[in-house]
């Protein structure tokens, strides 16, 4: 049987690995920072290698975020060694891991006790083999992104197909929002960007919205003439 995909507010599992940067712990790995965590249907493909070449360039803004990324794929460390050459995070010591999911259950590169909450971790973008021990568990042809917050639980996921490469500037622009929505009473509206006023979330009364955003709250006119749109500069 195969067990449901982490959904939103599911811890993630603490499975054990060894990256191409040591043996990791996850929730050791992630400390008290947030994470990124990126599925690939295996090691040298090309709109993945596009797609990790990217967040190589990309791991300084990662890191003004306080995020840390892995990746996910079923091949061998010494594979996903000799992949990082093609896309540069070998020459960028601790901007990205990788790592590999179980090609067995229970055995190769994982701790046996990884092997349910790999499955847990399935979603949409892991498809587990037979149930034989000899047979392996392998990534269906699609690529996922799973955001992590400190508290080691799932913000945003996020399925693409393997045709179609993630967009990292919009994968930032998540952070930014997830980020700021987890510390502050507001939310992002459409096509939000870091700068771009924000609204009030609803449940917060008028008096207290006008004491908490102190550069205003403005309300936009609405044909019901209902007030719920409300909006402050980014705090």
């Amino acid at each position: 049987a195969v067990m449901p995909g982490l959904l939103l507010g599911d811890e993630a599992p603490n499975f054990e690995a060894e990256t191409t940067q040591g043996r990791i712990r996850f929730h050791d790995f992630l400390g008290d920072s947030w994470g990124i965590l990126f599925s690939h249907p295996r090691d040298f493909t090309p709109v993945c290698t596009t797609e990790l070449g990217r967040a190589a360039k990309l791991a300084s803004e990662f890191s003004k975020r306080n995020v840390k990324m892995i990746a996910l794929s079923i091949d061998s460390v010494q594979d996903h060694l000799s992949w990082s050459k093609v896309w540069g995070v070998g020459r960028r010591k601790g901007s990205l891991h990788c790592c590999l999911a179980l090609k067995t259950r229970g055995k190769a590169h994982t701790e046996q006790s990884t092997g349910s909450e790999l499955h847990y971790l399935k979603s949409q973008s892991m498809a587990v083999g037979q149930t034989s021990s000899a047979q392996p568990l392998t990534l269906s042809p699609c690529a996922q992104v799973f955001v992590f917050g400190p508290d080691k639980k799932l913000k945003l996921s996020i399925l693409y197909p393997a045709t179609t490469g993630r967009n990292f500037d919009e994968i930032l622009r998540v952070v930014d929002s997830l980020q700021l929505t987890a510390y502050k009473k507001v939310a992002t509206p459409v096509d939000w960007k870091p700068g771009d006023s924000v609204m009030v979330v609803p449940t917060l009364p008028d008096e207290e919205a006008k004491k908490l955003f102190p550069k205003g709250v403005f309300t936009k006119d609405l044909p019901s003439g209902k007030k719920y749109l409300r909006y402050t500069p980014q705090p």
